[in-house]
C-alpha cells in the first residue's frame, strides 16, 4: 500500500503540484472535564458569560454540563490552532470562578456515582431540548461515567486546488466531488488499518481511578488506594472500558463508499433494539430516548474516524454528506495530553497531518469482514497492551510486530515530510516524524509511560497528580489573561451566542413531539 503512496507523490512532483498536498486545513475540538479546586466534578452549570452551549461556534458542553468543549476554527497553520485554544483557554479561565479549573487527562476525576454527573442542558428549544434528551438515553444505554471521558478531535480537509489536480493525475473522468469523496473514503478506511498507531503514540491513560471501574477491576492491577492500571496499556480511553464500546460491536457500517456509508448508517437508526425497547422511550412523562432502535442519532456512532459536513440547522450529519459531499474527516483518537497546558500540541498536529496524507495516498481496498476483524484486534490490544515488549498485531495473513509495522509506516511518511517541509527552515514535520521514531525505540518516552513514570517518583495517586497539573496549567492561564481586544471579542461572540438562543426558542412553533417527527421523517436516502 506504501508503494502507491510513493508513485502519486513522485508524480504530485514530477508536474509541479506536490506543494498542493501542504495547502490543508485543521483544526481541534477539546473536550475538559470542569472540576472544584479539590478535584470534584463541578456541579454548576456551564458558566453564562461563556455564552450558550447551543449555539457557541467555540465553546460548549459535550456529554455533561461539566464537559466543556473548546472548537477551534479551520486553520491553514498548526500554529494557529494552537494560539487559538491557547486565546480560548484564557478567555474562558478569565470568566471561570477562581473555584473551578479544568481536569487535565482524559479519564476522569473521581466520580461518586453515575447520578453526579450532570447531564448537559442545552436551553428550552426543540433542538436543545432534542440534545437533551439524546444524552438522556445516552445515560440509560452507557452510563454516565464513560461518557465523561474526554478527548481531543484532529479535524482535517485537503485544499479546494488539490482536487482537480490529484483527479487529472488518476485520470479518473468522473464528477470532482465524486472522486472527492471516494479518496476521503479511501483515506478513512486506511486510518481504520493504520489508526491503532495514534494511541500508541499519544495514548495518555494508562490509569484510571477505581471509582470509574465500579467494582469492574478483575483484570486491572491496582497502583494505588484510589486507582488501577494495566501495566502496558496506551489509551483506557479507547479501550473497551471507554469508547470501544462492546454495545456496538455488531453494528456494521460500511467504509467502501458515502452511498453505502450513509445507508448503513440510516439502517441502525431506524432498527429496533430489545435492550433499549426494555428502556422505552418514556419515564413518566419524560422522555429518557429520542428512540429505542440500535442508534438515537448518528454522532452515537463512535469510531476513530468520520467523514463530516458542516451541517445546517436541524439538519442530519448524513443528509448533509448526501446533499454536499465528505468537507472534512474528523479523527477522534486523540487523549488529553497531560503534559500540555491545551491538552494538545502543534508537534503533534504535524504528525497527524502527514499520517493522514499518507492514508490517503496508499492503496485503500475495501475492508472485508475478516480485515475488519483484526482491525478491531489492533485497536483494542493496542489501547490495552500498547507497550507490551514483542507485542505483534494481525497485518493481512501476517502477525507483525509493532515496532516493525511502525517503521514501515514512518519510512512511507517521510517524503510527505520532506514536502511539507519544503520552505520552512526549521523542519517541523521531520522534527515530529523523528520525535516519534524515538519513542518507538525507547518506549519509556510514551505518554503512557511517561505518566506512569511520573506517578511513581512523585508518589502520587493518579488524582493527586492529574489535580497538581491541572491547577499548575489554571494558574498559568490566568495569569496571562487576553488582551482587551481579544477578550472583547471573546466577550461580544458569548452575547451574541445568548440573543441567538433566544431567538431559537422565541421561534419554536412545534410541539417537541412533532418536532421529533419531523427530524426523523427526514429521508436519509434519495
Amino acid at each position: 500500500m506504501y508503494k502507491l503512496a510513493l508513485h502519486r507523490l513522485n508524480r504530485m512532483q514530477a508536474v509541479g503540484c506536490a506543494w498542493l498536498l501542504a495547502g490543508g486545513k485543521r483544526g481541534l475540538e477539546k473536550e475538559s472535564l470542569r472540576i472544584t479546586r479539590d478535584g470534584s466534578l463541578a456541579t454548576t452549570p456551564h458558566p453564562l458569560a461563556w455564552g450558550s452551549a447551543l449555539t457557541h461556534p467555540y465553546i460548549t458542553t459535550d456529554y455533561s454540563e461539566a464537559l466543556s468543549e473548546l472548537i477551534t476554527p479551520a486553520f491553514s497553520r498548526s500554529a494557529e490552532v494552537a494560539e487559538f485554544l491557547q486565546q480560548t483557554h484564557q478567555f474562558i479561565y478569565q470568566e471561570l470562578s477562581p473555584d473551578e479549573l479544568l481536569w487535565s487527562a482524559s479519564m476522569p476525576c473521581a466520580i461518586k456515582d453515575d447520578q453526579s454527573v450532570p447531564i448537559a442542558f442545552f436551553g428550552y428549544s426543540n433542538i436543545g431540548r432534542m440534545k437533551h434528551v439524546y444524552r438522556i438515553g445516552l445515560d440509560y444505554r452507557y452510563g454516565r461515567r464513560m461518557q465523561a471521558i474526554a478527548g481531543v478531535h484532529f479535524n482535517y480537509s485537503l485544499p479546494a486546488e488539490f482536487w482537480p489536480a490529484f483527479q487529472g493525475l488518476e485520470k479518473d473522468p468522473g464528477r470532482l466531488r465524486d472522486f472527492t469523496d471516494r479518496s476521503y473514503f479511501a483515506l478513512i478506511r486506511n486510518f481504520r488499518r493504520l489508526g491503532w498507531l495514534i494511541p500508541l503514540l499519544f495514548g495518555c491513560s494508562p490509569i484510571v481511578g477505581t471509582s470509574f471501574l465500579s467494582g469492574r477491576t478483575a483484570r486491572f492491577k491496582p497502583f494505588d488506594a484510589e486507582s488501577h492500571y494495566l501495566p502496558h496499556a496506551t489509551s483506557l480511553r479507547m479501550s473497551d472500558i471507554g469508547y470501544k464500546n462492546k454495545n456496538q460491536a455488531a453494528l456494521q457500517v460500511s467504509y467502501d463508499n458515502l452511498d453505502n456509508y450513509v445507508v448503513s448508517l440510516a439502517k441502525a437508526i431506524s432498527t429496533p433494539y430489545p435492550e433499549y425497547e426494555v428502556i422505552g422511550l418514556y419515564d413518566g412523562e419524560q422522555r429518557i430516548q429520542l428512540s429505542s432502535n440500535v442508534l438515537q442519532l448518528e454522532n452515537e456512532f463512535y469510531s476513530y474516524i468520520r467523514p463530516k459536513r458542516a451541517i445546517n440547522s436541524g439538519e442530519k450529519p448524513s443528509t448533509a454528506l448526501r446533499e454536499r459531499g465528505v468537507e472534512y474527516v474528523e479523527m477522534r483518537a486523540l487523549d488529553i495530553s497531560t503534559f500540555s497546558p491545551t491538552g494538545v500540541a502543534i508537534e503533534d498536529m504535524h504528525f497527524l497531518e502527514v499520517f493522514l496524507l499518507l492514508c490517503l495516498l496508499a492503496e485503500s481496498a475495501p475492508i472485508k469482514a475478516e480485515e475488519l476483524w483484526a482491525i478491531e484486534y489492533n485497536e483494542l490490544t493496542i489501547a490495552l497492551r500498547g507497550r507490551e515488549p514483542g507485542l505483534r498485531l494481525i497485518e493481512g495473513e501476517r502477525r507483525i510486530a509493532v515496532t516493525e509495522w511502525a517503521g514501515e509506516i514512518f519510512s512511507a511518511m517521510d517524503p510527505i515530510c520532506e514536502i511539507l517541509d519544503r520552505d520552512a527552515p526549521d523542519k517541523p514535520y521531520r522534527a515530529a516524524l523523528a520525535r516519534q521514531r524515538q519513542a518507538l525505540a525507547d518506549p519509556s518516552l510514551l505518554p503512557s509511560a511517561r505518566v506512569m513514570q511520573a506517578l511513581r517518583s512523585s508518589h502520587q495517586t493518579f488524582y493527586e497528580f492529574t489535580l497538581a497539573r491541572s491547577r499548575e496549567y489554571a494558574a498559568g492561564f490566568r495569569k496571562n489573561p487576553l488582551d482587551a481586544v481579544l477578550a472583547d471579542q471573546f466577550k461580544s461572540i458569548a452575547e451574541e451566542s445568548l440573543a441567538s438562543q433566544r431567538e431559537i426558542e422565541a421561534s419554536d412553533n412545534l410541539s417537541f413531539e412533532d418536532f421529533l417527527a419531523r427530524y426523523f421523517a427526514e429521508r436519509t436516502l434519495s
